[in-house]
This record gives structure tokens, C-alpha cells and sequence, in this order.
């Protein structure tokens, strides 16, 4: 179900972030950087830290988007330097980013910043999330939407399936 108002978007931030929080604990932290998840772009593979990274590269761009909008600032979409035909770069520039993070401090800022996220969204309206569109056609919790829950469910059945592999 697609979240169409700002309880829900939480809720299914919540749900989806938990599940996958489940599962990453399941990771060994000797494993955390074993190259047994299929990458962002085909062909690829990554390790359960990079995908970790990937997740905090994407809650904190939309938490930098949210505050730019915030401040009247131009929103540089999906993020400076990157088009949206160019994700696969910029999923590589997370796992560069967080390189040098051991497992349990991504794990940490992860949940960090899915709080944050929580917080600014639970101080929007609905009308403000889901009143009118903010980029293109997508209102900004579509957006915010794109951008965390569905990762991480996303993220989840990657996870699921790299534990097969570690055991």
C-alpha cells in the first residue's frame, strides 16, 4: 500500500524500517563487509555495509532536501552533481562515504537518521506532505516515501537473501 497521508507514511516508515533492522541484526559483524548482495547497479554486488551506506546516503539527501526546501533554498534533485540516470554513481558515492564505518556505527547512524526523518515528518501536515506535488508530479511525502520505506523493504529482501549466502 502506497502511504497517502502523513500517519501512514509513518507507519509504513516504521514497519518496513523495523523489519529490516531484524534482519540486519542477523548479519555477523565479521560478515558486514562480504560481497554477497546484488548492487544498485545491475551487474554488481556489494556487502551488507554498503547497502547500510546506501540507506544512510538516501535518509540523509532527503533530510537535506527537506531542509533546503525549508529555508527557501533550491532542492537539487537527487543530488548535486548526479542526474537521475546517473543512481548507480551515486550509490557508489555512498559506499565510498561510510567506507571507513565499522558495522555497528553504520548501523547506528542508520537509525539516526531514520529518526530524524521521523521527527521532521511528525512536525509536517498532511496538507504539507500530500497537498499538492513538490517535485514534478510527486507531492513530498511520495517523495520522502520513495526515498525511505520503500529502500528499506527493498533493502530487506536483499538482506534476506545475502544471510543464505553467509551460511
Amino acid at each position: 500500500m502506497v502511504p497517502t497521508s502523513k500517519a501512514e507514511l509513518l507507519a509504513a516508515i516504521e514497519l518496513s524500517f523495523d523489519r529490516l533492522m531484524a534482519d540486519l541484526a542477523r548479519v555477523p559483524e565479521a560478515q558486514a563487509r562480504a560481497v554477497v548482495l546484488e548492487g544498485h547497479a545491475a551487474g554488481t554486488m556489494m556487502s551488507p555495509a554498503d547497502l547500510v551506506a546506501y540507506l544512510i546516503g538516501w535518509n540523509e539527501l532527503v533530510l537535506k532536501w527537506l531542509d533546503r526546501d525549508d529555508r527557501g533554498a533550491v532542492v537539487d534533485f537527487p543530488e548535486t552533481g548526479f542526474q537521475w540516470n546517473e543512481l548507480g554513481l551515486l550509490a557508489q558515492k555512498f559506499y565510498a562515504d561510510y567506507r571507513e564505518m565499522d558495522w555497528a556505527a553504520l548501523l547506528a547512524r542508520l537509525t539516526a537518521a531514520k529518526a530524524r526523518l521521523v521527527d521532521t515528518i511528525t512536525a509536517r501536515s498532511d496538507a504539507e506532505l500530500y497537498g499538492g506535488p513538490w517535485y514534478g508530479k510527486w507531492s513530498k511525502g511520495r517523495m520522502i516515501q520513495f526515498n525511505t520505506s520503500s529502500p528499506y523493504a527493498n533493502a530487506r529482501g536483499r538482506v534476506r537473501k545475502g544471510l543464505r549466502a553467509l551460511e
